[in-house]
């Protein structure tokens, strides 16, 4: 097979599991539209923000559009996360291929882990997070006013919240994979601690809503989870040191190696 015929294969096959991967959201999207419904999805995702307003407050909606538009982008949202195990397994298939056996054996296991890492950092952020902020900024505000936050507002602050502890959470994984790659050692991270807390906090700072307490809530968890990942690197640095004895592959086996990527 030549070069051009393998590079077009690649291609087909790229197309393909990436409409797997689109028909399967849609499939989701369309079941949630159908039951429960795009308006009690958005009903569950404002919930920590209704509790901590007071009764018989609400939220309203500016543009024409806006009430029915909104719901469906959070629709969208929960089909994707919840598909995404199914997406980074489309992307596992593809790649899989091409790796050797060693690096088959750590690849799968950050996949899993960023998945299940990025999912813990969302629900961290809706559970504990959002409730603890919204309860926050409602009692320092003033009496004199009726609180009526914009639903499209309210998305939009949502979905930056979701990916700041979302990857947030995926420090560890990113900690465990510079020190097996070589880029860094252990000991030099630990050096870096106290710019990494510097760093977590400016972060913070930037993403998260100008209160102390959501920077705090992010820039702790950034903080545990650095000294998470040096924690698990330290065996992970350890196995990559005591590989000295990996042999390169035999001719023979790349050979197999590239007719079975081929395939």
């Amino acid at each position: 097979m030549s070069t051009q015929d393998t590079f077009i294969s690649h291609l087909i096959e790229l197309r393909q599991r990436l409409m797997r991967a689109l028909v399967a959201m849609l499939v989701l999207f369309v079941g949630l539209f159908i039951w429960p419904g795009s308006g009690p999805i958005y009903d569950l995702l404002a919930q920590p923000l209704m509790q901590a307003l007071p009764e018989g407050a609400k939220m309203i909606a500016t543009g024409v559009i806006t009430p029915f538009l909104v719901p469906m982008k959070v629709t969208a949202l929960v089909a994707f996360m919840i598909a995404l195990p199914y997406v980074l397994y489309q992307a596992w298939a593809f790649v899989a291929p091409g790796l050797y056996e060693h690096e088959k054996k750590l690849a799968l296991p950050i996949v899993v882990a960023g998945t299940v890492l990025f999912l813990i950092g969302v629900a961290f952020c809706y559970f504990f997070v959002f409730g603890t902020v919204f309860r926050f900024i409602n009692n320092f505000a003033p009496k004199s006013i009726t609180p009526a936050p914009d639903i499209e507002a309210y998305f939009s602050f949502v979905i930056t919240m979701f990916l700041a502890f979302g990857v947030t959470f995926e420090i560890p994984i990113v900690v465990i994979i510079l020190v097996r790659a070589g880029v860094v050692s252990v000991q030099k991270l630990k050096d870096a601690r106290p710019y990494f807390i510097v760093g977590a906090f400016v972060v913070a700072a930037i993403v998260t809503p100008p209160d102390v307490l959501s920077q705090f809530m992010l820039a702790l968890p950034m903080c545990l989870l650095y000294e998470a990942g040096l924690f698990f690197a330290r065996f992970v640095g350890k196995r990559a040191e005591g590989a000295s004895d990996y042999k390169p592959l035999s001719e023979e086996e790349m050979e197999r190696e590239m007719d079975r990527a081929d395939r």
